[in-house]
């Protein structure tokens, strides 16, 4: 169980999500994800009114163990998929084995559990990488009186503006307590869907452009990502908003009465991003459906072009194949300017027919 932070790459190797549970007894630390291999680290940042530091903590055992009155600590734990270190630090912690199972199941949905001494809550944080990639990453959440634990999967995440709030005493943060902490950690995970959803929001908009001017094979794949990208933030979104409510609603200990000011702020962004996720599910599905009947519209166009040509040539081909028969006895045949006279014909029923279809509009 090395403490450094790993530098390799993640396994994305999918993991059968029931196969790794059957037969074990509920609370049994059992990694469920797709970046098994990633190594466990801790760091710690302390912070009251008047103080700040950071640390590495190399012992699990060291973990909030030199709690002072006014200090709220931060602890990251990057990687979740070592079974043994997170086994270990949940009973370092006093967690509920349920709680340390939740903690590795990256494929829990959002929820919120309480119990006597502290609060435990599980995300789904999103964030786009620089080549505009969608990245999901389960987070767990544990308030105790004077601290709040972040268990990651990766070292990425969108809390950076919070670090640098806590260490320039920015804002309110170094005034309050561990659950304004484990709110502001929660609002910015809820905060940045909104970078998600413009981005959804962007990529319908240019479907629907693509759409309606050139539509190919190729945009019905996108249109089909675009539908299995909204229904899967759909399953990490619109679950946070009952969490919010339960949090409102809660009259634990840890979750003071001013904070709960803050928490209705939070409940309108999540009722705000679930009436969008609900309007750009609707707009996907419709994407689709304006795809197909654009390619069919197209289609009846080119028939209506290959049909027009045809009836223009029909006479034309009828004249061509009579007298493109082999008899000896037809006079035209030896008229001095037959040749021209039926050519001439010919282009008169050609412009003819040409005039008729643009008075029915058809051309």
């Amino acid at each position: 169980m090395s403490s450094q932070k790993s530098k390799t790459k993640p396994n994305h190797k999918k993991v059968p999500r029931i196969k790794n549970k059957l037969g074990k007894a509920p609370g049994t630390v059992t990694y469920q994800g797709n970046r098994a291999g990633t190594i466990s680290s801790m760091s710690c940042i302390m912070y009251s009114e008047d103080m700040y530091r950071e640390k590495v903590i190399s012992q699990p055992e060291n973990i909030m163990s030199n709690q002072d009155d006014g200090v709220t600590e931060w602890i990251n734990v990057i990687g979740i998929s070592d079974e043994a270190y997170i086994g270990n630090l949940g009973r370092i912690l006093k967690l509920n084995p349920l709680v340390t199972e939740d903690i590795v199941n990256t494929f829990q949905r959002p929820k919120i559990d309480e119990y006597d001494d502290y609060i435990f809550a599980v995300f789904t944080m999103l964030y786009l990488e620089d080549d505009q990639r969608l990245v999901s990453e389960h987070v767990a959440l544990v308030l105790f009186e004077n601290a709040v634990v972040v268990f990651q999967e990766l070292e990425q995440d969108v809390f950076n503006g919070i670090r640098q709030r806590i260490k320039n005493k920015t804002g309110r943060v170094r005034s309050k307590k561990a659950d304004y902490l484990f709110f502001i950690l929660m609002d910015a995970i809820i905060d940045n869907y909104y970078v998600i959803l413009e981005h959804i929001s962007d990529r319908i908009e240019a479907l629907e452009t693509e759409v309606y001017e050139s539509p190919g094979p190729e945009t019905a794949r996108k249109i089909q990502q675009l539908k299995k990208d909204v229904l899967g933030l759909r399953r990490f979104i619109v679950p946070v908003r009952e969490l919010v409510i339960k949090l409102l609603d809660s009259g634990h200990k840890l979750i003071l009465p001013e904070t709960k000011f803050f928490l209705r702020d939070a409940l309108d962004h999540t009722t705000e991003m679930n009436e969008n996720l609900q309007i750009y599910r609707e707009m996907a599905m419709s994407l689709m459906e304006m795809y197909m009947s654009n390619v069919s519209n197209k289609m009846n166009e080119v028939m209506k072009v290959l049909t027009i040509m045809a009836s223009i040539f029909i006479p034309l081909t009828f004249i061509a194949g009579i007298y493109g028969m082999n008899f000896d006895h037809m006079p035209e045949l030896h008229w001095k300017d037959g040749y021209f006279i039926i050519l001439g014909f010919m282009l008169l029923i050609f412009i003819a027919m040409i005039l008729f279809f643009k008075k029915k509009r058809w051309l």
